[in-house]
């Protein structure tokens, strides 16, 4: 009888899954693939994620045991950090705009964060100054997704090799939601590493389509089109931008529910949408797409 540890080795790096249903209703030629990462409990990757860059830190020596984390921001990577942070032992402060609705706030302090709110006028940048002087005050550690190579590197050794370790190195194109930058850089250059000619796509909301140069715009997208190019995004591994709209993403998040049973987020639905209008194409006929898939539905 196979017992696991715990729950985080049950969810994994991720798991390849074949999406029959969305194959036949396209008719497609090329081989769709969903890389799927969302079985952590706050329903994305960034369970895995928070929790390894913790570790990492701690290794290299930046977090001290029992030391404090900080992180900025009110999202899912958040939520993800506070509970790494009870899980390895280390107390979690969020800080986050006062205009955070009562709800939310009341959620983070639930999952063992202290909260500290910060001017509004500020946004993130003073959200993300007050997080690093707090670390800094206090020994401690502040978990910045945005910008600390910790999260590519996360990917480079863990979401990269699994995809690369499931397919047997056969792929031609990898898809992926751009949000902090770390998923898209880390498995990128991984994969490039180790293959040639496979073709790493980016997603980001047609509403706000700043990797491409243009204007940052509100959409419907969580998870991905942070309206910023972030730090930790690397555009020389990147071939292609697709832009999907929150419509398209939301579209085919609820096609894939009912084809494949797989309960997707909008922003994971846009990852799907761009992979898809690639396998329609006659020069993807016959080669092998994978959608990283990394936010799950609230059903």
């Amino acid at each position: 009888m196979a017992v696991f540890h715990d729950f985080t080795q049950v969810r994994g790096a991720g798991e390849l899954v074949s999406l029959p249903g969305l194959s036949a209703r396209y008719q497609l030629g090329a081989e769709l693939l969903g890389f799927v990462n969302f079985s952590g409990p706050t329903g994305s990757f960034k369970d895995s994620l928070a929790e390894g860059m913790i570790r990492m830190a701690e290794q290299d020596g930046a977090l001290a045991a029992g030391g404090v984390v900080t992180g900025a921001g009110s999202g899912g990577f958040a939520a993800a950090l506070a509970l790494a942070g009870y899980r390895t032992g280390h107390p979690v402060t969020l800080c986050l705009p006062a205009t955070v609705p009562d709800a939310r706030q009341r959620r983070l302090a639930a999952l063992g964060a202290r909260l500290v709110l910060c001017a509004s006028m500020r946004g993130r940048d003073g959200c993300e100054a007050r997080a690093a002087r707090i670390a800094a005050e206090q020994g401690g550690w502040f978990a910045d997704a945005y910008g600390d190579d910790r999260n590519p590197e996360f990917h480079r050794r863990v979401t990269g090799p699994a995809i690369l370790r499931q397919t047997g190195g056969k792929l031609d194109a990898v898809v992926v939601g751009v949000g902090s930058g770390g998923t898209i850089s880390g498995v990128g250059e991984q994969i490039k590493a180790w293959t040639s000619g496979v073709r790493i796509i980016a997603v980001e909301p047609y509403e706000s389509q700043v990797l491409a140069g243009g204007f940052a715009g509100g959409h419907g997208l969580v998870g991905i089109g942070c309206g910023f190019v972030p730090e930790n995004y690397n555009p020389y591994i990147v071939d292609e931008i697709i832009p999907i709209p929150t419509g398209e993403g939301e579209k085919i998040a609820g096609e894939a529910l009912c084809s494949d049973g797989l309960p997707l987020a909008p922003a994971s639905g846009a990852v799907l949408a761009a992979a898809l209008g690639l396998a329609l194409k006659k020069e993807y006929a016959g080669k092998r797409i994978i959608a990283v898939l990394g936010g799950r539905a609230i059903l």
